[in-house]
């Protein structure tokens, strides 16, 4: 199968808005891409020190148009329309205006989705092709005027939350990245790297964390927020507390530095807050002494 590429047509679908001190996305203008598929990895988590740039589902369904739209490419798993491999293996991508781009990736079919679809259209069948090992698909969002991939959770139909994200652990690594196993510490700076899980649920219980608080004594030392990465000549940017290299942020393990915090001595408070897209938080205080 060839790939097939369309003309775009603007169709001024989306809004951009200013959030908590960065671009944010109108959240309810999408539906989920599938109606039965589970959601197993989320936009932002920790794929081995890098970002998910996308939502990663498992199942046998079909993938279904996010909004309406132009399809603006597609191509087959066969991969003939390049002499390389590509990582997305089948992929389609749909303009749906303003600079917004849903792609719908890593299935197997040959199916050939219609050059304009309507909301909950068929794009294909889900499967395996590219960088996947299991039966699925990968949904991205990205918006090409600000150069970034969006949290699709963002902009999808709400969906009710009944799980509360869960803290795993909390350390502290000193400036030569050496991790501190006791709370009785010497004053100095310090790298807070917490590690958070999603409780396995059904897809209409589930949403990652979308923002990582450390206080420290009450005050806001650091916040790691998940709404859009950024793409900036070749490097993936997070806010965290402004935009930094995605390095700074996606430890090795599958945690996230969050914060660069300076300890005084005296009796001290680290309390970390993990929220959620439907507001559900987890929060955990450690409580030290510093020398």
């Amino acid at each position: 199968m060839t790939a097939v590429k369309f003309k775009t047509a603007a169709a001024g679908l989306f809004a951009l808005a200013v959030f908590a001190g960065f671009h944010s996305v109108a959240v309810g203008a999408m539906d989920w891409p599938s109606e039965t598929a589970g959601l197993i990895r989320n936009f932002g988590a920790n794929d081995t020190g890098k970002p998910v740039l996308g939502m990663v589902f498992s199942g046998d369904t079909e993938i279904l148009a996010a909004e309406r739209g132009e399809v603006i490419f597609s191509r087959g798993r066969d991969g003939r329309a390049s002499r390389l491999p590509s990582p997305l293996g089948a992929w389609t991508a749909v303009d749906h205006g303003d600079g917004l781009i849903s792609i719908y990736s890593r299935y197997d079919t040959e199916s050939q989705p219609p050059a304009r679809v309507e909301r909950q259209d068929t794009i294909a069948a889900s499967g395996i092709s590219g960088w996947s090992s299991r039966n699925g698909f990968f949904f991205q969002v990205y918006d090409r005027r600000e150069r970034r991939w969006i949290n699709p959770a963002m902009i999808m139909t709400p969906q009710r939350e009944i799980l509360p994200p869960q803290i795993l652990s909390v350390e502290l690594r000193n400036a030569q990245g050496v991790p501190i196993q006791a709370w009785n510490v010497s004053q100095g700076r310090y790298t807070v790297v917490v590690n958070t899980n999603i409780p396995r649920a059904p897809r209409d219980t589930f949403f990652a964390p979308q923002r990582i608080i450390c206080l420290v004594n009450g005050t806001e030392a650091g916040s790691l927020n998940f709404e859009a990465i950024s793409a900036r000549d070749g490097v993936l940017m997070v806010n965290r507390n402004g935009l930094v290299p995605a390095k700074q942020v996606y430890a090795a393990s599958p945690a996230f530095e969050v914060a660069d915090i300076f300890l005084n001595r005296g009796q001290v408070s680290l309390e970390i807050i993990v929220q959620d897209i439907s507001g559900n938080s987890s929060g955990h205080i450690i409580r030290m002494i510093v020398n």
